[in-house]
């Protein structure tokens, strides 16, 4: 493990690494959205929507899919979150994570101008007419997830407040998690599994390293090395990694070589050929390594890994035969892996 990720190498043994990985295509955009749904090019669901079409949620309070984000985007923006053809309910919810406070974290939580009791009628009311208009158009998906998110924002003003309220937790948690965004992105994520939020995705951008690479790898790497330390240290220690499936990744990789490209001091390009992904948790045989790339580190060449594979192999950590779990829409029978995939079996514990 690199210098520039010790806490992170601390907790090597509970980690597969696959050094095999490649995608299709060098382009930011593309490779985000084909991570995060398998298509770069079609309108597809998302990881996060279909394991919570297949899973469900174990909090009928909060979001089943949750989306951390500094600035609450990403390249690819809600394409990387969204339900596509899925019902609406299995969408992710995306939070700005670059607020610092719950009011600011999840904008209009709570109603200042109508009490609890007089909102509860409110929705009663709205879901009767709604249901109303729902038997003429015979159960429109879309009416019923608007439905649903009318009711699950109601709740989320009593659950939401305390998942987000990182001040609960001790002071040596936090500190173990470190300040800034991902520290409490981390800290976050870990209040959510724990409250039974089926998936949740944690981003942190800026990697695009073409220039003076030498120094901004070494501080992207830190904003996020103890945070995802503390984390894996922070499941293990309650009993939950062996429930959790962490996956850690980017789009794609960088070239072995400098690129000048007239900006400065060398940096690496975009490179789709061989790039490297983690994961660690439930169902994962730690202290692995598996795959290679060539002497220059520029193809992989032992056990190659496409994007789909590790799909195939994360909804088999999480129980599914990725061919299995599938959703008919428009005549056809879709599924995360596409007509793809196979598991890499050589992490699985």
């Amino acid at each position: 493990v690199s210098e520039i990720f010790p806490k992170i190498g601390e907790s090597i043994d509970d980690i597969a690494v696959i050094r095999s990985m490649y995608t299709d295509i060098p382009a930011h955009e593309f490779a985000t959205v084909m991570m995060n749904t398998g298509s770069g090019r079609l309108v597809k669901p998302s990881m996060g929507s279909w394991v919570t079409y297949g899973l469900g949620t174990q909090n009928q309070n909060l979001p089943g899919f949750i989306a951390l984000a500094p600035g609450g985007g990403a390249l690819g923006g809600a394409a990387n979150w969204r339900s596509a053809f899925l019902p609406g309910a299995y969408q992710g919810t995306s939070i700005n994570t670059s607020n610092t406070t719950v009011e600011k974290l999840i904008e209009n939580l709570k109603n200042y101008h109508e009490s609890t009791a007089e909102q509860r009628k409110q929705l009663d009311l709205l879901r009767r007419l709604n249901e109303m208009h729902s038997e003429k158009l015979k159960r429109e998906a879309a009416l019923e997830a608007r439905i649903q998110s009318f009711e699950l924002a109601y709740q989320m003003q009593t659950e939401a407040v305390d998942a987000f309220d990182i001040s609960k937790e001790p002071e040596h948690i936090r500190a173990m998690y470190g300040e800034g965004a991902q520290g409490r992105q981390m800290l976050i994520a870990r209040r959510l599994v724990e409250r039974g939020v089926r998936f949740v995705q944690v981003w942190h951008g800026g990697w695009d390293h073409h220039t003076s690479v030498e120094k901004n790898l070494r501080t992207r790497a830190g904003e996020c090395d103890q945070p995802i330390g503390a984390l894996i240290k922070d499941l293990k220690q309650r009993g939950l990694l062996d429930q959790t499936l962490i996956v850690w990744n980017g789009e794609f990789g960088r070239t072995p070589r400098h690129d000048r490209g007239q900006r400065g001091e060398p940096g690496r390009d975009h490179h789709n050929k061989s790039f490297v992904s983690w994961l660690a948790g439930g169902g994962v045989k730690g202290g692995t390594v598996y795959g290679a790339s060539d002497e220059f580190g520029y193809n992989a060449v032992e056990n190659k890994v496409h994007i789909h594979d590790l799909h195939a192999t994360i909804l088999y950590l999480l129980g599914f035969d990725h061919e299995k779990l599938t959703y008919r829409y428009n005549g056809r029978d879709f599924r995360l892996t596409d007509v793809y995939g196979s598991v890499i079996k050589g992490i699985v514990a």
